[in-house]
């Protein structure tokens, strides 16, 4: 991929903040950002049936097709935030945990980026495993090279359910902003007490009645929790299923079938324990109903199953943009998004 650069970027607080956003995937962090009042200058995405979806949803984002180790920053100097999902099998329980040994890592990358286009903040998601003792050299180090850029940074873990997204995914994010506006940077405080995420069977049960299966109110009714996470898998391992043997029982003791995904919801007869489509698991992930996802059921899933929840990246670039303006306070009640 040629290296793309464009024009200086000119920041004012009558206008959209400005962002860059590396390894987009299908959206997920992008919807969020954009729903926060931020104008992306790039999507930058490696996977081509994510930048089909990109530009499926978004025929005018500028999506640039190829590996983020190719790209340059340097054309987008003073562009508010640079945004990301880097990679998480570095860091995630579910394989070696290499850390920077894993040829997977791209937090080099992401600081090369932000030398050449010094933002006013960064945002960048990851596993929780990222958290664990076995990384606390890492974090330190990732630390100390944003100070020396002249940024404080911090990490906060994050449970998708406590910002309306009806799984738990527990997820780390990474925020540094630049020391001189450090000062008003709060992290999102979870939902208003009484306000919860909703249930699995509220969440889906009208995609479940939609070809007019007479069991779904009652499947609705026993898929009384929120859901399990997620999990999309790479491209060595993972298919259209909703993970590994645990994951599956999780998913059972909801009503689900978690074998595989379901080409269309239950129709009228149907007994057993149904299957999620592809539309169902993109509501469970946060998306709204009319993003569109490219490529077969396994690409698809891959990429919901691999993406940031819109709306927990909306509740973290709010309070970003809230630092960059200078709007922001404590507050020691809980949000509503």
């Amino acid at each position: 991929m040629k290296k793309h650069s464009t024009n200086t970027i000119s920041s004012s607080r009558s206008a959209k903040l400005s962002c860059i956003e590396i390894c987009a995937g299908a959206g997920g962090q992008a919807l969020g950002l954009e729903n926060a009042g931020f104008e992306a200058m790039a999507h930058v995405e490696y996977d081509r049936h994510a930048c089909a979806t990109l530009r499926l949803n978004r025929p005018r984002w500028n999506v640039i097709e190829g590996d983020v180790r190719d790209f340059s920053a340097k054309g987008f100097k003073n562009v508010d935030l640079l945004a990301g999902g880097v990679p998480c099998p570095p860091f995630s329980k579910a394989g070696k945990q290499l850390g920077s040994a894993d040829e997977r890592d791209l937090f080099p990358e992401a600081l090369r980026l932000v030398e050449e286009c010094r933002p006013k903040a960064i945002m960048l998601e990851n596993v929780r495993g990222f958290l664990d003792a076995i990384f606390t050299d890492y974090r330190l180090s990732l630390k100390k090279q944003l100070a020396a850029m002249g940024y404080k940074a911090s990490w906060y873990p994050l449970n998708a359910s406590d910002f309306g997204v009806p799984q738990l995914r527990p997820r780390v994010v990474i925020v540094a902003i630049r020391e001189d506006l450090a000062k008003n940077f709060y992290p999102p405080i979870p939902l208003t007490d009484g306000v919860r995420a909703a249930t699995v069977g509220e969440t889906l049960v009208d995609l479940m009645a939609s070809n007019g299966w007479e069991g779904a109110l009652a499947w609705a009714a026993h898929a009384n929790e929120i859901a399990p996470t997620l999990v999309g898998g790479s491209k060595k391992h993972g298919g259209a299923d909703l993970g590994p043997t645990r994951a599956r029982a999780a998913w059972a003791s909801l009503g689900v079938n978690g074998k595989s995904l379901a080409e269309s919801a239950p129709e009228r007869g149907f007994a057993g324990m149904p299957k999620l489509t592809i539309r169902m698991t993109a509501r469970i992930q946060g998306f709204p109903d009319e993003w569109q996802f490219s490529g077969g059921k396994t690409a698809a899933y891959r990429q919901i199953g691999n993406a940031f929840p819109p709306p927990v990246a909306r509740a973290v670039a709010m309070k970003i943009r809230d630092a960059i303006h200078g709007t922001a306070h404590q507050s020691t009640k809980r949000q509503v998004s």
